[in-house]
């Protein structure tokens, strides 16, 4: 049965009432200070890793001190004042999106402060030469910005603080790679458990405006290039698998490894020292970090972004060990404790599978072999891979190899799920119950009772 449509009640709707044009400038303005938030970000960290190399090829013994020094001090930080900066980011989103997450949960796992807090030290972390990324700290810094604006929101809005830190947290990845369709996937797979029905479009938009902040300001141009690749046919498939199935198998490792050494469960000496004598055990991952750097000429700090853009051009020339070396130094450097992302660095990680393959078996196809690998141990280590693919596809205007990328990451994260639980899944209920001991379970206890 077809109901008459009131044009005049839609206009009143849309049109009169002042609180939905205030909801929307507000999303807006806070989407836009967002995405130039983590632009500035940007910014600063590739100065902070700059300064350090510059600094490195001076004096290369400056890694065998600098760098556990600044760890120290980053986690003696961290652990003082900003406990929910450490890590990722993403877990602390995804915890405070879940439905036990009361508000001083949620103000505990995000918030303006802590969005600060975030850029001063993940921006040191780079500083240090420390292998980390800023792309996770980057979800967490937007979605704190995006949850701020709640203060200001009219009473009954239809904008909830579910769809604001979903949001934030997919505008964080839109603007930190550059790549707006990926920020939507971010929030499709990984971040929104509730649909937003009402505003769920005007989120949405919020997420895209976040990410054309980056291209505003960097240019409508890819962050590793275009890639030409040639002869993609079923010639490919025999070592696309083979890159399928190790960056996979590597990823899932990687992925349990991590969740093995956050858990804090561990027997080994290692695990005892980082639980009692924590700011000492992040000097030593820094002395291993940095000391790993010094082997491999400088090849290992850092976020790895120029490795991975010289890997697809074709420039790069690396140690024969920097897949295990940039594998082991971030995992050592995320285990530290400090402030730290992992999607540059497992991007950078995946290139160098894909680019020792190709080295193996003296294909033609090395570039599209690195980008596969890229997707592939990215998807297994996250266990997200459509958020995977779109990242990368846009990354490298990688659009003739859309069916390859989509392929393997699928194949990645299967292989991935049979080592081991999604990392980010596991490390937010961490989070969760982490937040949940510092404000008191009756509390919790109460606001679930009251919703």
């Amino acid at each position: 049965m077809k109901t008459k449509h009131d044009t005049a009640a839609s206009f009143n709707r849309e049109f009169r009432d002042w609180r939905i044009w205030a909801t929307r400038g507000i999303v807006v303005a806070a989407a836009g200070i967002a995405g130039l938030t983590v632009v500035a970000f940007t910014w600063l960290g590739e100065e902070a890793l700059g300064l350090f190399m510059t600094a490195f090829h001076v004096h290369p013994w400056i890694a065998l001190c600098w760098t556990p020094l600044c760890a120290a001090a980053i986690v003696w930080i961290t652990r003082r004042y900003f406990a929910a900066a450490a890590g990722s980011g993403i877990p602390q989103v995804m915890a405070a999106l879940d439905p036990l997450a009361s508000a001083p949960i949620q103000g505990r796992l995000v918030s303006f402060k802590l969005s600060m807090a975030k850029i001063a030290l993940t921006t040191w972390g780079l500083l240090a030469g420390l292998s980390l990324g800023r792309e996770g700290p980057s979800v967490q810094v937007a979605a704190g910005i995006m949850l701020t604006a709640q203060r200001w929101l009219p009473e009954r809005s239809a904008v909830t603080t579910h769809g604001l830190l979903v949001a934030g947290g997919a505008a964080g990845i839109a603007a930190a790679f550059n790549t707006p369709l990926a920020g939507i996937m971010f929030a499709i797979e990984e971040l929104s458990r509730t649909p937003e029905q009402r505003s769920s479009g005007l989120l949405m938009s919020a997420i895209v405006l976040a990410g054309l902040m980056a291209v505003s300001v960097y240019g409508n141009a890819t962050y590793f290039g275009i890639i030409h690749a040639s002869g993609i046919d079923l010639s490919l498939l025999p070592a696309g698998l083979l890159v399928a199935l190790v960056s996979g198998g590597l990823g899932g490792v990687f992925s349990r490894l991590l969740q093995a050494s956050l858990g804090g469960k561990g027997r080994d000496w290692m695990s005892r020292l980082r639980k009692a004598r924590p700011v000492l055990f992040a000097a030593v991952c820094g002395l291993l970090v940095g000391l790993i750097g010094f082997v491999s000429g400088g090849a290992t700090f850092g976020s790895g972004y120029n490795h991975t853009r010289d890997m697809l051009a074709g420039l790069e020339t690396l140690p024969a060990l920097f897949l295990l070396l940039k594998f082991v130094a971030t995992w050592l450097t995320t285990w530290s404790g400090v402030p730290a992302g992992i999607f540059a660095p497992s991007l950078a990680i995946g290139a160098a599978i894909g680019n020792d393959i190709a080295l193996l078996l003296h294909s033609p196809n090395a570039t599209a072999l690195i980008a596969l690998g890229m997707v592939g141990f990215l998807a297994a280590a996250t266990q997200a891979p459509l958020t995977s693919f779109i990242i990368v596809m846009e990354m490298v205007d990688g659009h003739s190899m859309v069916l390859s990328l989509m392929a393997c990451a699928m194949v990645a994260r299967t292989v991935s799920r049979v080592i081991g639980a999604p990392l980010y899944g596991v490390l937010a209920q961490q989070q969760l119950v982490n937040a949940i001991d510092a404000v008191g379970p009756a509390d919790v206890a109460g606001d679930v009772k009251k919703a």
